[in-house]
């Protein structure tokens, strides 16, 4: 069978906004086919498909959603990951 998967992720060297960076990237049967990157500010196709969908989430609501999971997910985590990183070392 083929297999369908999301990766959300950040990047930080510190607890600024500024200095955090939270990708997404979607795989199909292994292969990303697009990722969106705060650091960019929206989305990018690798493959037909995802070319296309990088287009129409571009001009859409998604864009916007995505822009906000910098903050919502990755600014308000930093600190608990920080936390638990440098306690554990």
């Amino acid at each position: 069978g083929f297999r369908y998967y999301v990766v959300g992720s950040c990047e930080f060297n510190s607890s600024k906004l500024n200095d955090i960076e939270f990708t997404l990237s979607y795989y199909y049967n292994k292969l990303e086919y697009i990722r969106f990157s705060s650091s960019e500010g929206k989305y990018v196709g690798y493959t037909e498909h995802g070319i296309k969908n990088a287009e129409r989430w571009n001009n859409g609501p998604e864009v916007i959603t995505s822009r906000g999971e910098k903050e919502r997910y990755c600014f308000r985590n930093v600190g608990v990951f920080t936390e638990s990183a440098l306690t554990k070392s």
